[in-house]
């Protein structure tokens, strides 16, 4: 099983002894990002950048009175790792901003030589999602509050306290099966970044299967303690070294990390 990069780069988030399961609390607390958020992250391996990769927040027109946003996450391979594996990978999601569960998934996938395009289009109401792959089309079965690769994101970093102890458990629908992925607080410290040191909270995602280039699973990541929650990097070991992506642009002024 293998994930896009775009997934590796998405990590999730937060806590206090605390475990919350993906459906429970999930409405009325505020988001920690907004639309029109853009996060770019460059994607190093051997010291090598390999990848960029971009987060961004877009909104859309709202339906029966719901506020809805589209999630998008792209990915694409440096020069120098394009000569042997290419990668230029997109993913949109739409989530309700009221729950933060997805609605439609599209997944445009090029790695190498595979090409392939996946959706899914969850009903969260019924527990089905209907999946559309190589020509076929399937209804399956998924538990309540259930996330996809990219929306696990923005519902982590809206839903946890920043307090080391804590863990969140989530379903996350991926490659016809759901499949359980735990965050956990390790322990909140300063890193440095493009804007200086900043305070983090580092998160451990374990990861029940594996990711591109061979990821042992887990994944840490590490967020701002701030009120954006803002995902500065992300760290994942492979068979050979590790794979870290260290945000590069998009980081919010100081007026609006404090918001």
């Amino acid at each position: 099983m293998r994930v896009p990069l775009t997934a590796i780069v998405v990590g999730c988030v937060l806590g206090w002894p605390l475990v919350v399961q993906a459906g429970e609390g999930a409405r009325g607390s505020k988001p920690s990002f907004e639309i029109g958020e853009r996060l770019t992250f460059e994607v190093s391996w051997l010291s090598i950048t390999a990848a960029t990769a971009v987060l961004e927040v877009a909104g859309m027109e709202g339906r029966n009175d719901r506020t809805l946003a589209k999630l998008v996450g792209t990915a694409q391979s440096r020069p120098m790792l394009t000569r042997f594996f290419p990668v230029d990978n997109r993913v949109e999601s739409e989530v309700d901003l009221d729950t933060l569960a997805p609605e439609h998934m599209t997944f445009r996938r090029r790695e190498g030589k595979k090409k392939e395009d996946i959706e899914y289009v969850f009903h969260q109401k019924d527990g089905t999602v209907t999946t559309v792959r190589g020509g076929l089309t399937e209804l399956l079965p998924i538990p309540a509050g259930t996330q996809d690769i990219i929306s696990c994101l923005y519902y982590t970093r809206a839903r946890l306290p920043l307090k080391p102890g804590a863990s969140l458990t989530m379903n996350v629908y991926h490659d016809k099966k759901n499949r359980p992925v735990e965050v956990r607080v390790e322990d909140v410290e300063t890193i440095g970044s493009r804007w200086g040191d900043r305070e983090t909270a580092r998160l451990l995602v374990i990861m029940p299967f594996h990711g591109l280039f061979m990821n042992q699973g887990n994944i840490r990541v590490w967020v701002t303690t701030d009120g954006r929650r803002t995902p500065l990097r992300m760290k994942a070991k492979v068979v050979l070294g590790s794979i870290v992506a260290d945000l590069v642009e998009g980081f919010p002024d100081s007026h609006q990390a404090g918001q």
